[in-house]
């Protein structure tokens, strides 16, 4: 369909107000969009792969149905490699819902207090990092401290940080992007700076915390804390836009299977993950669901509750303008459409 095509199309569906709007947005977005919907996911995937991602991978598990697995594109488009779909991923900020369970089990503890403060914990950032002694774990948790997120520094991604104190020292002694709880700003540093809080009050690394209450639990024998542990081979790559390395050695958090985060988004949907008390801390303080992105790594992992289904999606694309961010997000809106007609 070419663009005089799609403007017929739009004239004769849209309102024209709509329509106005749709001219400021990329034509691959609008085609992706209004292109009559596949009959499987398997051909929603294979279309992904004609707009330019160059790998996916999309994991479901529907009550009462079998795990379904599907892949389209490369594994390592070098080396020819196709897509596997129980290949390995880097999950990104999906990791924060590992951690707010992390924090959720030792707050029911009573190892950690939501009401508690940043200063409490850590008492050296006092005077490093603004109202430190006004904002509390559940702020940090709910991305409402106002800390300056170290990720939006300068030209971060292209070349990212691995230690707590190389990204740490990109935001101490900035002042705060807004007073503590009076808004909402998505913010690495919060995540950062709660991993750092358990290992001090655990003595031991949060992520072995994690890996006994989490991972061993749902007998996840596929997430990792890193790419460092893991083999490359059983990675996808990952590729960003107008850079021309595979970028899977890049250490950037946790990796895993997408049927790993299918289980672990499963059980911490129905209940099977959190105990007693637990549950209505974390109901109280996060989300059910989440998104990831680092360079060449995007995910997608909701539970649908009309559907009884976890869907799991990851692309191996981005690209600094995110117009693949968006993308991703359309390819896996038509995937839960095709998976509801099936199911009507």
């Amino acid at each position: 369909m070419n663009k005089k095509q799609i403007q017929r199309v739009l004239r004769i569906i849209l309102p024209i107000g709509t329509i106005i709007s749709l001219f400021f947005v990329p034509w691959l977005l609008v085609k992706a969009w209004i292109l009559p919907l596949p009959s499987t996911v398997q051909g929603q995937l294979d279309e992904a792969i004609d707009h330019g991602f160059d790998g996916i991978i999309v994991y479901v598990d529907q009550g009462g149905k079998p795990p379904a697995f599907y892949a389209s594109g490369w594994h390592n488009k070098e080396l020819k490699i196709p897509a596997n779909p129980k290949a390995l991923f880097k999950i990104a900020s999906i990791n924060k819902l590992y951690t707010a369970v992390a924090v959720t089990k030792l707050v029911a503890d009573k190892r950690l207090s939501l009401d508690k403060t940043l200063a409490d914990y850590l008492p050296e950032l006092k005077g490093r990092i603004e109202y430190a002694d006004k904002i509390t774990l559940k702020m940090m948790i709910q991305h409402r401290s106002g800390i300056p997120n170290y990720t939006d520094t300068f030209n971060y991604w292209a070349e990212p940080k691995e230690t707590y104190e190389e990204n740490l020292n990109l935001i101490l002694d900035l002042p705060a992007n807004f007073t503590p709880n009076k808004k909402y700003q998505y913010c690495n540093t919060n995540y950062l700076l709660l991993c750092k809080i358990m290992d001090r009050v655990l003595g031991y690394s949060y992520y072995d915390f994690i890996q006994e209450e989490i991972l061993d639990r749902l007998q996840l024998k596929n997430t990792f804390s890193s790419v460092n542990d893991v083999d490359l081979d059983n990675m996808m790559s990952g590729y960003h836009v107008g850079h021309p390395y595979d970028l899977k050695a890049d250490n950037v958090g946790m990796v895993a299977t997408a049927e790993d985060v299918g289980i672990f988004l499963r059980a911490l949907n129905d209940g099977s993950l959190l105990d007693g008390n637990e549950q209505k801390i974390y109901s109280s303080v996060y989300e059910y669901e989440h998104k990831g992105w680092v360079p060449g790594y995007q995910s997608i992992a909701k539970y649908h509750k009309n559907l009884d289904a976890i869907v799991i999606q990851f692309t191996s694309t981005t690209d600094t303008k995110l117009y693949n961010w968006n993308l991703a997000d359309i390819i896996y809106n038509r995937t839960i459409k095709i998976l509801k007609r099936k199911q009507d």
